[in-house]
């Protein structure tokens, strides 16, 4: 039986073709910016031709987990922000599309459930999975499952306001955390099309622009993950995304910030993902798992 994880991300989607034995394949492609459901029902459709091709036989079932606010429970794309779409009925148009089961999810609770199965957060039952990219969103996982909240609105730790009244978001609001720490943003404050990755490894090099965007960046999110723990009070903070790539030059200096905004109580364990940029096209894969009965 093989199963489909599709991973929709701001810049790029990550899928896996999985059977019994492992993974079969992995692709990545762009996502479309200019038609992002058409961009995300094609590269599906080409996902199951090719487990199909490789196989003999269709996918049993497909997990896509999506950005933004998503109603799982009825398989809608709400809103986002970065994608610019509203209301869509993904799982329908998909299922149409591909004929075969579809479970639909958002990527970085489905992140934290992989985390929780599979990664880091390996029996730890409470813990906040925070993932840092394009965007920026977090996942209370509580007894080993995420918390999707009364509407699916639960996680846009992006839309944070850490800086009042400070550079506009996407979302309408001025000053949200993801408008100064996310990957894109850090990439848009320093100019040049420096990837954010560079940005860091400047910062440490002592380049001058790119230690003063790289310091907010990591005041706004210790700001962030402070208020997070003073209402939640989690154990653990796994942090994940792209960004988390950058190792000991991301934690190192959050975990030291963190403990400092936080004067009364200790702060928690700060630890990478484990399934590093992959957490949610394995979370993906486990919702197709289940809807296919495995």
């Amino acid at each position: 039986m093989t199963l489909i994880g599709l991973d929709v991300g701001g810049t790029s989607m990550k899928a896996e073709l999985t059977t019994g034995d492992g993974i079969l394949a992995t692709e990545t492609c762009p996502t479309d910016r200019g038609d992002p459901v058409g961009g995300i029902l094609g590269f599906a459709a080409r996902l199951a031709a090719r487990a199909e091709e490789l196989t003999g036989s269709p996918a049993a079932a497909a997990g896509i987990v999506l950005p933004g606010i998503v109603d799982e429970p009825a398989g809608t794309a709400v809103h986002s922000a970065n994608l610019g779409w509203r209301d869509v009925p993904m799982r329908r148009l998909a299922a149409e599309r591909l004929g075969i089961p579809v479970a639909i999810g958002h990527d970085v609770r489905t992140g934290g459930l992989a985390e929780a199965e599979l990664g880091a957060g390996r029996g730890a039952g409470d813990f906040l999975f925070v993932a840092i990219g394009t965007g920026i969103a977090a996942a209370l996982i509580l007894n080993g499952a995420p918390y999707p909240g009364t509407s699916g609105w639960s996680g846009e730790a992006g839309h944070i306001v850490v800086r009042p009244g400070g550079e506009p978001c996407a979302c309408g609001n001025r000053g949200c955390l993801e408008t100064y720490a996310s990957a894109a943003s850090i990439t848009r404050r320093h100019g040049a099309d420096v990837p954010a990755e560079e940005v860091i490894a400047l910062a440490a090099a002592g380049a001058p622009r790119a230690a003063v965007v790289w310091n907010e960046a990591l005041d706004c999110l210790a700001d962030g993950l402070a208020a997070a723990t003073l209402f939640l009070d989690p154990g653990l903070i796994v942090v994940g995304g792209g960004l988390a790539q950058a190792g000991p030059a991301l934690l190192d200096p959050l975990s030291t910030r963190l403990a400092a905004r936080l004067t009364f109580r200790p702060a928690p364990r700060l630890v990478p993902s484990e399934l590093d940029d992959r957490a949610a096209v394995k979370g993906a894969t486990i919702l197709a798992a289940r809807l296919a009965g495995t």
